[in-house]
């Protein structure tokens, strides 16, 4: 009798260990909108200046607190004027004007974060890359080099931010905000890297309970 208790017992706090350890998203599919505050660092555009864009991730939880997310932007800007000094890459003689350029990011990295509860704080390291027509755009404005610069480079963002859940079950949560450093090395300016500020919100559908 009291074996078979103890067994009893013992298959109760299993299973209550189990559904404890599986109370949490194994999957997090978030849209959003993304704002960039870019900052060019080079003598091409003096300012820097906003980017508009949107996308979306996909983060798959191994545990609780710890996952591993994809992430996929695409920004516009509106038209910004530049001016390329004498020897540089864009126009070797010189040159200015207007012009308009979009950007794509695609990162990679660890999340971790409170997967339950009503609020869910986060933070992520990311790294990837960014395409940007920039330079191509004012190559094909200013007839410069025989070969456009490149419009690759490497990306990061390092931030964080928190989700709401607005149902019972958790399932849909609202992200109010992501603040976020967000670094690219296009190669065409003087210094070679750029600094940049990064805002998103947007809606968390959470699968795999």
């Amino acid at each position: 009798m009291k074996v078979r208790s103890v067994f009893l017992i013992g298959a109760v706090v299993l299973l209550g260990l189990t559904a404890f350890a599986q109370d949490y998203s194994k999957f997090e599919v978030t849209v959003d909108y993304s704002y960039v505050r870019y900052s060019p660092s080079h003598a091409y555009v003096k300012n820097s200046y906003s980017l508009n864009g949107a996308g979306g991730s996909f983060d798959y939880n191994f545990t609780r607190y710890i996952g591993v997310k994809a992430e996929f932007e695409g920004y516009g800007s509106n038209t910004q004027n530049f001016s390329a000094p004498p020897g540089s890459v864009l126009c070797p003689t010189g040159c200015a004007g207007s012009v308009q350029a979009n950007m794509f990011t695609y990162l990679f990295g660890p999340q971790i974060g409170i997967r339950t509860g009503k609020f869910r704080p986060f933070a992520n390291l990311l790294f990837g890359g960014a395409h940007s027509n920039f330079y191509a755009n004012v190559h094909s404005l200013t007839g410069g080099a025989a070969v456009a610069p490149a419009g690759n480079t490497f990306a990061m963002i390092f931030g964080g931010g928190f989700d709401i859940p607005v149902n019972h079950s958790g399932t849909i949560a609202i992200r109010p905000a992501e603040v976020d450093y967000f670094y690219t090395r296009f190669n065409n300016s003087q210094t070679g890297a750029q600094s940049n500020f990064r805002y998103q919100a947007g809606v968390v559908f959470n699968f795999g309970r």
